[in-house]
């Protein structure tokens, strides 16, 4: 995808989620999200946005967040703010201008782009499950990328780049210290092999010979699966489901 479709999911999205929470009460639930509300679903989408905003303004990490004024907002005034002022950023700058991130390979504004494309589509499924709506699908070229993104850059990435936490995970590896065992991963036309070690996980283009288990979906529910949003039901697992489920508990410790 480039920077033009990512805005464009982004305004979509944007525009569902704001939308979801206006017909509802804020007091209503969020099923994804035990315990908030949602309130505290677009508070939170806000306080992100314009978080973004000030990395990309000041060119640092802010030292104090989120402000204690931004508390005193009514929240749908505020994601309404806070996605004004990101989408304002993002046309005053070129995508591959130099902006903080916290994935080290792509310290540029692109990066953000992507990131509040995949941020809003997520949470824009959250607040329609919350308002009691049809969860509108997701189009396949965000969800491939979305899988993409979660497999290689949350999980392969955060994985490798915090092994002390990763090593540590709760519930335990099934993973043995030679990294021999693989999943395979499959979003419609595209596969990805991810290969764990109590180290970290390395993620590979294409499917493996032989996977401890191979799960296969759509790109929409697989998606909406790997960010926990979707049930098992969702997908069809080939081989041990055992390995199905230590890939969403390896997913959870770098997505929740």
């Amino acid at each position: 995808m480039d920077d033009s479709e990512y805005l464009a999911c982004l305004s979509s999205d944007y525009g569902r989620l704001r939308d979801a929470a206006a017909a509802v009460d804020l007091t209503a639930p969020v099923p994804a999200c035990p315990g908030w509300t949602m309130a505290d679903l677009v508070s939170h989408v806000a306080v992100v946005y314009l978080h973004k905003v000030t990395v990309m303004r000041t060119g640092e990490w802010p030292e104090q967040w989120p402000p204690p004024a931004l508390a005193d907002e009514a929240p749908v005034p505020l994601l309404e703010r806070g996605y004004g002022q990101l989408m304002a950023e993002f046309s005053s700058r070129a995508p591959a201008a130099s902006a903080p991130t916290w994935y080290d390979p792509d310290e540029t504004v692109a990066f953000w782009i992507r990131r509040m494309a995949q941020e809003t589509v997520m949470h824009r499924i959250d607040a329609e499950q919350a308002a009691e709506r049809p969860v509108t699908a997701v189009s396949a070229n965000l969800a491939v990328d979305g899988v993409d993104e979660v497999l290689r850059i949350f999980l392969g990435y955060g994985s490798v780049s915090n092994p002390d936490e990763f090593a540590q995970m709760t519930d335990g590896h099934l993973a043995g210290q030679d990294g021999q065992d693989t999943i395979t991963v499959t979003a419609g036309p595209v596969a990805w092999t991810a290969r764990p070690s109590p180290r970290g996980v390395l993620i590979f283009d294409g499917a493996a010979d032989a996977p401890r288990v191979t799960i296969e979906a759509a790109p929409d529910p697989m998606l909406r699966w790997l960010w926990g949003r979707a049930g098992d039901d969702q997908v069809q697992v080939t081989g041990d489901p055992a390995w199905a489920d230590y890939l969403r508990r390896m997913l959870a410790e770098f997505t929740e």
